[in-house]
């Protein structure tokens, strides 16, 4: 059995959900590993991020997001409001988690008050999950006729570097 890993970084826009299309990045990573049948998981540490398999729909919007994303935006906004100022519509971030993020100290990303107020992007998150994994067969990853790898961060309250992970097993 063998083993492969790489690391994407990827960087997300401010304002709104940050949608990437990852999946030449999965199935270059596969071929990389010459793996040929086996198992494919990408996965994403952060926790307002998610990584998840759906179709790409062509059509696209101003901001170059397909209209199933916007979709899922729609719904997810119906159900997982935006947060815009504290405690409402939720109870997080309290008093004791904003004086530890406040403690924190990151030199691309100061610590303000204000980009603490995104438990909206945990939730959507958590609904939708931060990996897939995809079975890999004579060298290619199983997604279908047009299934498709996306990376989103829910987290609008800055633009940031994140990292979405690609780990391979199998002969």
């Amino acid at each position: 059995m063998s083993t492969f890993f790489k690391e994407l970084t990827i960087n997300t826009v401010d304002g709104r959900p940050s949608y990437h299309m990852i999946t030449d990045q999965v199935k270059g990573a596969v071929k990389e590993s010459g793996i040929q049948n086996g198992m494919c998981v990408v996965q994403t540490t952060h926790t307002t991020c998610s990584v998840y398999f759906d179709e790409y729909m062509h059509d696209k919007n101003y901001y170059g997001d397909d209209y199933l994303q916007v979709d899922l935006n729609n719904v997810l906004q119906k159900i997982i409001p935006r947060q815009t100022t504290e405690n409402h519509p939720y109870l997080s971030p309290g008093p004791k988690h904003i004086a530890y993020g406040m403690k924190k100290t990151d030199p691309n990303y100061p610590a303000i008050k204000w980009t603490m107020l995104n438990t909206d992007g945990h939730l959507r998150a958590d609904l939708l999950g931060s990996s897939v994994s995809l079975v890999i067969k004579e060298g290619l990853p199983l997604l279908g006729s047009v299934g498709q790898v996306f990376f989103v961060d829910f987290d609008q309250t800055r633009k940031r570097q994140r990292h979405v992970f690609i780990m391979i097993l199998g002969d």
